[in-house]
């Protein structure tokens, strides 16, 4: 339905807002939750209606997210003005917090590379047992529970 139709004019249901927008209802709703997005108010049924800004708004999400960016992150461009000169200095820091949080992901994704190859290279397949499942089984002993493990790190999204 064209955006000048009477559903338009009063708004889409979530479903149809879902498939609008590429965003699921359940994502929908778990950002409306997370006070990223206000839908336009409810209809004579009492169910969410969504607006064509609304649904502009989703994909900025999308998008966002798909850049690997944190709700926090999100959250921040959201509430910028695009016509604001200083809002592009606001815009700008936030990509370079980003840019350092995917430079991190990205060490943290080459040193895991090297650990799997070296892994990967103590096995050819010939000898009677194999030793990546071997080394496996060591490194899970390594870690039992009587021994403190450090938790993992927290990603940032």
């Amino acid at each position: 339905m064209p955006p000048s139709s009477p559903s338009a004019q009063r708004g889409y249901q979530i479903g149809e807002a879902a498939k609008r927008s590429g965003v699921s209802a359940v994502n929908i709703r778990f950002y409306e939750k997370e006070q990223l997005l206000s839908p336009l108010g409810r209809g004579d049924n009492s169910y969410r209606l969504y607006s064509e800004g609304d649904l502009h708004q989703l994909r900025f999400i999308r998008l966002c997210r798909a850049m690997d960016m944190s709700l926090d992150e999100v959250r921040t461009l959201l509430g910028l003005d695009l016509n604001n000169k200083s809002d592009c200095a606001a815009a700008r820091e936030a990509l370079d917090g980003h840019l350092g949080h995917v430079r991190a992901r990205l060490a943290e994704l080459k040193a895991l590379e090297k650990d799997l190859k070296a892994l990967r290279n103590r096995c050819d397949g010939s000898d009677t047992h194999c030793h990546i499942i071997e080394a496996l089984h060591q490194l899970a002993d390594e870690q039992d529970s009587a021994k403190a493990v450090p938790a993992q790190k927290k990603r940032h999204v």
